[in-house]
């Protein structure tokens, strides 16, 4: 008789079956012990990602992209003053290029795909220029030659169409990795959860079996195999679920929030760049005065987005839009020097000054929103940290208990 012949005939007998039965489901226990902690383990990784690169680099985008349109404001700004302006207008200006200049090295760093690659390449090729112009603009503005402004609108313009464009994309694609890395631990491992599902559903078919061959309604070592395995399958559900719920990722959340305030940040240096640049043309204004106010009106509704319909932030928008008015009636007035005055001035009802308590405003929220981002994540990371190694020893007590419950069966026929 072959080996395969008598293999056969002994899975026909009632130890065969009993054999086959410890076999199956022992091995479905420990590949799917070692599966759910693997994918558990991957999730405490991932949030780990998020926290050391993922959402830094994501800020670091974000803080480009702020940085970049605040430079364009404060250099419109600067030029407005006329002459030498004040340290404090220079001040911010250059405050705002060096954080460029830091989160472009940081993004830089991070780049490990071509498309980040080659937009941060063209950011540090357009910014050299961009600052090359804002120099030569305010160079002529100091002697009092007309043709600075003309510098300052070919600066705002490569501002305008290349440098913030490119940040635009930056910024949009590491949030969509944050948002990608969220998703990923806030799934359920639904390869683990089959395999526990598998194993479920091999324990009842091995009762049945044990039942219809040997008479005794209950294995004990098979029960408790089910149960450990029933156990598995709640930690794993119910420790993914909670971190997804920590993680907060809905329309609401903090991740949402913190893009729509970051959003809501760059309109407003677009719209303050386009007060200024309004000015510094001496002429029709029907175009830069259009485009404050589809960034002011996208910058409101950024702010309801945001949950932040009744803030502060929103007060000091209100402030700055009836400030902007008041400059806007002054230049049509021909009130050339009242309007400068209403925009760059430092009285407590000038747009300077609404304008700068509404940026105030937006990055303390904006600061809140990354703190409860980041707080989310790390939460999730501890809910799920015990889960690979619980899981997986549920699983391995499954194993063990099978082959504690079948194998005096098996002797009985030895």
């Amino acid at each position: 008789m072959g080996v395969w012949e008598w293999v056969r005939r002994f899975a026909a007998t009632t130890p065969g079956v009993i054999g086959a039965v410890l076999v199956v489901t022992t091995i479905a226990c420990l590949l799917a012990g070692s599966t759910v902690g693997g994918q558990l383990d991957a999730k405490i990784e991932r949030t780990d990602q998020v926290l050391d690169r993922t959402e830094p680099l994501a800020f670091a985008a974000q803080s480009l992209y702020v940085s970049l349109s605040a430079a364009d404001a404060g250099a419109a700004t600067a030029f407005l003053s006329g002459g030498i302006e004040s340290p404090q207008v220079r001040d911010t200006y250059e405050q705002a290029l060096a954080d460029a200049a830091a989160a472009l090295a940081e993004a830089t760093a991070g780049a490990t795909d071509a498309q980040s690659r080659a937009i941060v390449a063209r950011i540090a090729a357009d910014l050299p220029t961009y600052t090359g112009l804002v120099e030569t603009a305010r160079a002529n503005n100091r002697q009092g030659f007309p043709v600075g402004s003309a510098y300052l609108r070919q600066a705002s313009d490569l501002m305008q169409t290349s440098l913030l464009p490119q940040a635009e994309q930056l910024n949009e694609a590491r949030f969509a990795a944050v948002r990608a890395d969220q998703d990923r631990v806030g799934a359920l491992p639904w390869t683990g959860v089959l395999l526990l599902l598998l194993v479920l559903v091999a324990c009842a078919v091995g009762s049945l079996l044990l039942l219809r061959r040997t008479n005794r309604l209950v294995n004990a070592g098979v029960a408790l195999a089910a149960a450990a395995t029933l156990l598995a399958l709640l930690w794993t559900a119910g420790a993914t679920v909670a971190a997804a719920q920590v993680l907060d990722t809905g329309d609401d959340g903090a991740g949402a929030r913190l893009e729509h305030l970051a959003g809501a940040r760059i309109l407003a240096q677009q719209a303050r760049t386009d007060e200024t640049l309004a000015l510094i043309t001496r002429g029709d204004i029907t175009v830069p005065e259009k485009s404050f106010q589809t960034h002011t009106t996208e910058l409101a509704q950024r702010l309801n987005d945001a949950g932040a319909g009744d803030s502060d932030a929103v007060r000091a928008l209100t402030n700055w839009t009836a400030g902007h008015n008041a400059q806007r009636t002054a230049y049509e007035k021909a009130d050339y020097a009242g309007a400068v005055a209403q925009a760059i001035g430092t009285a407590p009802d000038s747009s300077a000054t609404s304008f700068a308590r509404l940026d105030e405003e937006l990055r303390g929220a904006l600061a809140q929103a990354r703190a409860d981002l980041r707080d989310g994540v790390d939460d999730a990371g501890t809910l799920l940290t015990l889960s690979p190694f619980g899981t997986l020893a549920l699983l391995l007590a499954a194993a063990g208990a099978v082959i504690t419950g079948l194998w005096p069966r098996i002797k009985e026929f030895l």
